[in-house]
């Protein structure tokens, strides 16, 4: 089972306050078509809520220690018949998007106001590949790289 410091747990539950459930339990319990569907949610979203439909609370605890050991998933929150479990992406899907380099990404610029004394302006923008961002909040494109005179002539 995978542990999680209390500061973490926190910010995984103020995440996954706006999320829906995606794994419903019914009268038939956790079976192993169940149990797939949540390693299937926690592979491709890594933090999800499950709807347990049942009264016994001790029935409800049970299946998310459960859940947690099988599937190596930390437990986030259980409130009510709403479980929250967390378990990091596939480390493949992430080394396959590091190597590529290539793609969009996703920068909160903020901006401190001109006088300081109003609020900051926060702007969130997609990134191309060859795009950074300066300490000043501007955008700027990564320059060709200088080709010798040289060894072109050579």
């Amino acid at each position: 089972m995978l542990k999680l410091t209390p500061v973490e747990r926190s910010a995984l539950r103020a995440e996954a306050h706006a999320l829906k459930p995606i794994v419903l339990i019914g009268e038939a319990g956790l079976t192993e078509a169940v149990m797939k569907e949540i390693d299937l949610g926690l592979d491709s979203h890594g933090l999800i809520k499950v709807r347990v439909f049942g009264d016994d609370r001790e029935a409800r605890i049970e299946m998310y220690e459960r859940i947690s050991a099988e599937l190596e998933a930390a437990p986030v929150q259980h409130i009510g018949k709403l479980l929250v479990l967390y378990r990091p992406k596939k480390e493949a899907e992430k080394a396959r998007a590091a190597k590529s380099g290539k793609g969009m990404r996703m920068v909160t610029i903020v901006k401190p106001s001109a006088s300081g004394t109003k609020k900051p302006s926060v702007s969130k923008v997609m990134l191309k590949g060859n795009e950074r961002v300066t300490e000043g909040g501007t955008i700027k494109r990564a320059k060709k790289r200088q080709t010798s005179q040289k060894k072109s002539l050579g």
